[in-house]
């Protein structure tokens, strides 16, 4: 059968497979690129609650050396036993190193993941199959 006169050809089967794969290729550079960005993205975050660890335990280290060796031998004094109020206050660094895990863990809870890129890659088997508003 042939086409109408003025009518542009109609693509061949070898064209629209190739059309498809180039299209394929394309959404997997995409999504490729949206999770390297979500990677990124969720590392700058682990680094954050890395370095809150750091500066907590820098800071904690020299204040509370310092505020610690003065407490003792104030106890010391009180309670006339430098034993006794070493063991006080190696309780309050207990408690002090408890409350610090607990943050450091609650901010590395925070990461996120990746999910842009969890929600479009569900979506391709449909754009596949040609059912793209069922991604709605």
């Amino acid at each position: 059968m042939s086409e109408p006169l003025g009518a542009p050809p109609s693509p061949s089967v070898g064209d629209l497979l190739g059309e498809v794969t180039r299209d394929l290729s394309t959404l997997m550079r995409q999504e490729v690129a949206l999770a390297k960005a979500e990677a990124t993205q969720s590392a700058k975050a682990a680094a954050k609650g890395g370095s809150m660890f750091a500066g907590a335990a820098v800071a904690g280290h020299f204040v509370l050396l310092f505020l610690s060796l003065a407490l003792w031998w104030a106890l010391g004094d009180a309670m006339d036993s430098l034993g006794w109020s070493a063991v006080v206050v190696a309780v309050l660094w207990a408690i002090v190193a408890a409350v610090l895990a607990a943050r450091g863990r609650a901010e590395t809870k925070r990461v996120g993941g990746l999910p842009q890129t969890t929600d479009t890659v569900k979506k391709i088997p449909n754009a596949l199959h040609g059912h793209e508003e069922k991604n709605s």
